[in-house]
């Protein structure tokens, strides 16, 4: 691995810290950055530099990498005082690994390079907390191939794979994608176990009667038993926010979408009555407010 580009990461949140520690751990010279100071306490203590502002980042990296909730704070972190673009120069790469629309993404991109000459690549992950911690997650980037292939080696350090897109703003119209399939998926299991539970079948053969026929997935494998315990969690704005992206690409594109957007209603009825936890198993709690117990027959 090229370990000789320094590496700068901005946003060390729930998903971005497990990602920041393996580039870290990966052996590469790094300056970390984020917005609520505390949370870069363990990496200073590990003797990483903990710059004072986004510029900071930017005057000592090579590549700078950014994970952040939206576009509105990507662009503050870019370019407000003290942002990314007043310590940028040409020939750095910028690789946003959030989750933002397509088109926000190419317009705060050809901003920077115009002001600055520094290329951007879009790179969001799949796979959560978990699978930054094991090194596994999906990245799908969009942008140049040469820049993509730059940033690489870094984005294995917690990546089981990374897959070009195509041009700039394909990976995040990936992304979207991938968002309609996990939370589409989610919500007809939900419904699935419900079902199931309540003609008398014990919902916990659901996953092993579909194992390794049509009907299998990962969503099944990793949110069944979750969903039927009542232990499933996560961040249900969060989820919102994403649907609203896909949804919102989906008219910019005259994309008919009725499935996601009825699903998306139901996640929205959800979050509105307050209960803002249950990330992708979010919907199940149409069907219970606990965990899903088989009902036993009538004798």
């Amino acid at each position: 691995m090229n370990t000789k580009e320094r590496i700068g990461f901005i946003g060390l949140g729930d998903i971005g810290e497990p990602m920041a520690t393996r580039v870290a751990d990966a052996g590469y010279a790094m300056r970390v950055y984020n917005r609520t100071a505390s949370k870069a306490a363990p990496f200073a203590a590990r003797g990483i530099d903990v710059a004072a502002s986004p510029a900071d980042v930017a005057r000592g990296s090579d590549i700078i990498f950014l994970c952040i909730t939206n576009a509105d704070a990507i662009e503050q972190l870019v370019f407000g005082p003290e942002g990314i673009a007043a310590g940028a120069r040409p020939g750095q790469l910028l690789v946003d690994l959030s989750t933002i629309h397509p088109y926000a993404t190419r317009a705060l991109a050809g901003r920077l390079k115009d002001q600055t000459g520094v290329r951007w690549v879009d790179a969001p992950v799949s796979g959560g907390p978990s699978g930054a911690r094991a090194g596994t997650l999906a990245v799908m980037a969009g942008g140049e191939a040469a820049d993509v292939e730059r940033a690489k080696p870094v984005l294995r350090s917690f990546a089981g794979k990374v897959t070009h897109m195509g041009t700039l703003g394909c990976g995040v119209a990936m992304k979207a994608c991938n968002q309609m399939l996990s939370f589409c998926t989610a919500s007809v299991l939900a419904e699935t176990l419900n079902l199931a539970n309540n003609f008398g079948i014990d919902p916990n053969l659901v996953q092993e009667a579909v194992a390794g026929g049509f009907a299998d997935s990962n969503v099944v494998k990793f949110l069944a038993k979750p969903l039927i315990d009542g232990t499933y969690s996560g961040d249900g704005v969060m989820g919102l926010k994403d649907l609203g992206i896909t949804l919102e690409l989906g008219r910019q594109t005259g994309s008919a979408m009725p499935m996601t957007s009825l699903m998306a209603s139901m996640w929205q009825l959800v979050v509105a009555q307050g209960f803002t936890g249950g990330g992708l198993g979010t919907t199940m709690r149409l069907y219970s407010q606990g965990p899903l117990v088989a009902r036993k027959e009538k004798s």
